[in-house]
């Protein structure tokens, strides 16, 4: 079937922060420093995790493979962004555009369903302290998170062929400094309210089903620790998963704005704002959360110095 005005789209121009002029330089910077600190902490995380025996827990296990889909979730977007904010053509291909969007979805999920099995360790560790290692034992832990590696090839796949399989008319400006759905529907010459349906749908299943579970954990594990008699044994117990609880909050704090956000606050600039919060400083947070709030990890760190330095 043909549409009329179709146009054959190779390359799409995206508009991001074309019209800051001289500051684009700034954002260059804020942006670099910001990548840099994210993917240094994460593969410190990584490394530490991998390496210290102190830390080859089920907790420290999942937490390796959160901070894996974190730097793949901003590798997959901020470089390219870096690119454009120092270039004239600030264009992307067909094909690039197509795997951006693919590995958006797919670390994406990623993130969503890692940090529930994270809540799911949280609550037997808390709630069922005899049978932790009983439970969390080795082939649970590594079918969890086989499970959250392959939850984001169908979501990366079905989103980024549907997406890109309606006609386009007229322009290939994308005003965005990615490729995200929305603004590449708007191209689009043809009615796409299943699509629309679908992706809300999608959204709700893999953003706000992961959310309420992670809340119904906290609950349990709420009323577990103060059923608990001593109050420096709430406070111990407490602040094993508040780096956790920190790291969900902006989470989905930022997805649920990003993607629940009104019509009416959906201009280019809200949109890039939101975007933001979740692409390259929440990314950028998580590490240094983890890092600073956690004595184990402290601990591995010091370890590893004092390695390095005999």
């Amino acid at each position: 079937m043909s549409w009329p005005n179709q146009t054959m789209v190779n390359e799409f121009i995206l508009l991001g922060f074309s019209n800051l002029g001289q500051l684009q330089i700034l954002l260059f910077v804020v942006f670099l420093l910001a990548y840099l600190v994210t993917v240094m902490g994460n593969t410190l995380i990584i490394l530490l995790t991998s390496i210290d025996p102190a830390l080859h827990s089920p907790m420290y296990f999942f937490l390796r493979n959160l901070s894996i889909a974190e730097v793949g979730f901003i590798s997959t977007i901020v470089p390219k962004m870096l690119v454009n904010l120092l270039s004239e053509e600030k264009t992307i291909s067909f094909l690039g555009c197509r795997a951006q969007i693919y590995f958006v979805f797919f670390f994406g999920a990623m993130e969503c369903y890692i940090l529930i099995v994270m809540a799911y360790d949280r609550f037997v560790a808390i709630c069922n302290p005899l049978r932790y290692t009983v439970i969390m034992n080795r082939r649970l832990c590594v079918l969890l998170v086989t499970a959250v590696w392959v939850s984001g090839f169908p979501i990366g796949t079905i989103q980024s062929t549907w997406i890109l399989s309606f006609p386009f008319c007229g322009s290939n400006t994308i005003s965005h400094f990615f490729c995200d759905a929305p603004p590449i529907l708007y191209l689009s010459c043809v009615d796409t309210f299943r699509f629309e349906l679908f992706s809300l749908i999608g959204t709700c299943i893999n953003v706000l089903c992961p959310f309420l579970l992670i809340l119904v954990s906290y609950i349990r594990i709420v009323g577990t620790i103060l059923r608990m008699p001593l109050v420096d044994g709430r406070r111990k117990v407490f602040s094993t998963c508040s780096s956790h609880i920190i790291v969900v909050t902006l989470f989905y704090g930022s997805a649920s704005l990003t993607h629940f956000r009104p019509k009416s606050s959906s201009s280019p600039g809200n949109r890039y704002l939101l975007s933001l919060s979740y692409i390259v400083f929440t990314p950028m947070l998580n590490p240094i959360i983890y890092s600073l709030r956690n004595k184990e990890m402290k601990g591995a760190f010091s370890r590893l110095i004092r390695k390095k330095s005999c």
